[in-house]
């Protein structure tokens, strides 16, 4: 039998060490890679192919939200299952209109986890009970207006931009994270400010983390 290949995506190193340890007593699955960040996701399945990426949705430089974005619409074969500790309707749906096919939070049991795998597998979505109630279609349609009135607006680097905004990283930082220039990174600056109407970094950290783009 074909195993079903799994990612991990998740800064937690410990949290990554235990999902993988139980992968390992099960036949059916292999983790074919593990990482830290969105961004090495990203670059991992442009060589790779897993099946399932369980993914982290608070990450630093880029959230799981937008890495979820970016997989998906490079290949849209990979189902991916949001896992993380935090219940919130902003993280919720936003990982749901990203794109993700599941959603569960990291207080789950690894056989609930399993079974997430395979009900996604099958074209369904699955949710952790606790959340469930989240995703009625009015709660989805009202979050999807939202996004239709703010982020969509921005560009894929603009919001990337946006994030190391409000993480509090300056231009220089953010300049070299993305392999830009600083000029081109005080262009995205302006023009986040000009889209969302917002004149200050204080406002636009405000914003990035009534969003979900951020934690902090």
């Amino acid at each position: 039998m074909k195993k079903i290949k799994i990612l991990l995506v998740d800064d937690h190193t410990i949290l990554r060490y235990g999902i993988l340890q139980s992968f390992r007593k099960e036949n059916n699955f292999e983790v074919i890679g593990e990482t830290d960040s969105g961004r090495s996701a990203i670059n991992f399945v442009s060589t790779h192919c897993p099946d399932i990426i369980l993914m982290d949705v608070s990450m630093p430089d880029l959230n799981g939200m937008e890495t979820t974005r970016q997989i998906l619409a490079s290949t849209s074969d990979i189902k991916i299952i949001a896992l993380s500790m935090h219940s919130e309707k902003i993280y919720v749906m936003g990982m749901l209109n990203a794109g993700a096919s599941g959603y569960l939070l990291k207080s789950c049991s690894f056989s609930e986890l399993l079974k997430a795998i395979y009900i996604v597998l099958s074209g369904k979505k699955y949710l952790s009970s606790e959340i469930a109630h989240l995703a009625t279609a009015k709660s989805l349609n009202s979050i999807r207006n939202q996004n239709i009135s703010a982020l969509s607006m921005l560009s894929k680097r603009e919001r990337e931009v946006l994030q190391l905004i409000a993480e509090g990283h300056k231009s220089k930082i953010i300049a070299e994270k993305l392999n830009i220039s600083r000029k081109t990174v005080d262009v995205h600056r302006a023009n986040l400010k000009k889209k969302l109407d917002i004149h200050n970094t204080a406002e636009l950290t405000k914003f990035a983390i009534d969003k979900g783009i951020t934690s902090l």
